[in-house]
């Protein structure tokens, strides 16, 4: 009978089993490393990349801001210079209203009124005077609220009655009154179709008048 000793083998089996094992993991291991490291590489990349776009788009962001603050002070100035050219325009269109003012108050006055103070502030305009009768005031008012073409919105501020002495040195009874009046601009003067229906609500208007003015004497 032949006795074969096969441990030798089986040992030999067996290590290389392990070696191959090891091996293996190695690989395993070497290859995952290599996924990990190539990963790490990709993010690192697209990071790089990202970042750059940040970069670019903060880049574009401050140059965006800067036009916007030009375009800002642009428009502030070509706001300041509308409104400088506005101003030259009214100052050439109301440079001839003291004349057409003047003239409208010679037209619209009636006999036995006389003016002591004419003052103009802007648009509103302030004349006090003396008046024969309550009459020749309540005719005024008419005169401005609808026949004037620079005149509008009479309102009466004060009338009262006060003596005169005349020549013959006998006393006469007057009345000082004030009143307030709008101006118009020579751009509104142009408006005058509006006017036309005026004349359908001149009689009341016109007969409250007299009232107002005995009212306040």
């Amino acid at each position: 009978m032949i006795l074969i000793n096969l441990l030798p083998h089986r040992e030999e089996r067996r290590q290389r089993r392990k070696v191959a094992f090891f091996a293996g993991l190695g690989v395993a291991a070497a290859a995952g490393l290599a996924v990990v490291g190539v990963w790490y590489l990709v993010v690192q990349q697209l990071t790089s990349v990202q970042q750059q776009r940040n970069e670019f788009l903060t880049a574009e962001i401050k140059k965006l801001e800067v036009q916007i603050k030009d375009i800002a002070t642009l428009r502030a100035e070509i706001e300041s210079l509308k409104a400088r050219q506005k101003a030259v325009e009214d100052l050439q269109l109301d440079r001839n209203v003291p004349v057409h003012l003047l003239n409208e108050l010679v037209k619209q006055t009636p006999e036995g009124i006389y003016f002591k103070t004419i003052k103009q502030d802007g648009q509103a305009l302030t004349v006090a005077g003396i008046a024969q009768t309550q009459e020749r005031i309540s005719e005024l008012l008419r005169n401005t609220a609808y026949s004037s073409e620079w005149l509008i919105k009479p309102e009466l501020v004060e009338s009262k009655s006060t003596t005169a002495q005349g020549a013959n040195r006998e006393q006469r009874q007057l009345f000082e009154f004030s009143m307030r009046l709008n101006v118009k601009r020579p751009q509104d003067t142009a408006s005058a179709p509006a006017a036309a229906s005026a004349p359908v609500a001149a009689p009341a208007a016109a007969a409250s008048i007299p009232a107002a003015v005995a009212k306040k004497v």
